[in-house]
């Protein structure tokens, strides 16, 4: 749908399988930031996670981090997307990029085709120590420790590299390694209060994730999945259809 459900927000299911009523968009340019793609139309987000990227943005200012780049949030109604993202599908989640280098203002044409480098070895041993730099831990920090966040997702090795420089840290419980994500942070917010119909994700296992589970990502397991068997199509929360159908 090109735009949202109007009414109050409402959240029906989860990030990977659900819809949202009541979304609002993120602006295209405030105060620290600048969405990108805006062609593909996925800036839309809960109140909540918008109003969370906007104070983020702040806060990396008052550190003196430059402008951040913000991809993809969610559909206007949510549900899953035709490319790019399994998740995504309930307002809650957002990807900023990782680029920290200064910006100037890019028309939002510019903004369709930016490229922004791996900070990741190409093996995955490691950050690149040519592009890794103490301000990366600075934002991602910053992201996690956001209130109301539910975790943020990074490649495995920017995790290693966390974990050589703040483990033991409360933080890090929230930070996870999960496949690519080398060049942006995935940002998820927990369920708001008030959405009953949300469906939470299971929280991060205890403690700060600096453990041997790291080593399994540079398994054979790891980097070449099993293909999962075909199984049955997901069903969507039944309360979608109403969301996600033309009006």
């Amino acid at each position: 749908m090109p735009g949202p459900l109007p009414g109050p927000p409402r959240i029906h299911g989860g990030t990977g399988l659900g819809c949202i009523a009541g979304a609002v968009p993120l602006p295209e340019t405030g105060p620290g930031w600048q969405a990108v793609r805006l062609s593909r139309n996925r800036n839309w987000g809960h109140p909540a996670l918008v109003e969370t990227l906007r104070d983020l943005a702040a806060r990396a200012q008052v550190q003196g981090l430059p402008i951040l780049w913000i991809g993809d949030l969610g559909q206007p109604r949510g549900g899953p997307m035709p490319y790019g993202h399994a998740s995504h599908q309930a307002g809650l989640d957002a990807d900023i990029w990782l680029e920290l280098s200064p910006k100037p203002r890019l028309t939002v044409a510019q903004r369709e085709d930016i490229q922004v480098p791996s900070l990741v070895l190409p093996d995955e041993s490691g950050v690149d120590p040519t592009r890794w730099t103490p301000r990366h831990a600075a934002l991602i920090r910053l992201a996690a420790e956001m209130p109301g966040v539910d975790r943020v997702l990074v490649n495995h090795a920017i995790k290693r590299e966390l974990c050589r420089g703040a483990a033991g840290a409360a933080w890090l419980h929230r930070v996870r390694p999960w496949r690519g994500h080398d060049s942006h942070m995935h940002l998820r917010l927990r369920c708001p209060p008030g959405e009953g119909d949300c469906r939470p994700q299971a929280p991060p296992p205890p403690g700060d994730g600096c453990d041997a589970s790291l080593d399994w990502w540079l398994t054979p397991e790891a980097r070449q999945p099993p293909k999962r068997a075909a199984g049955p199509a997901p069903v969507m929360p039944a309360a979608c259809r109403a969301v996600l159908e033309p009006r």
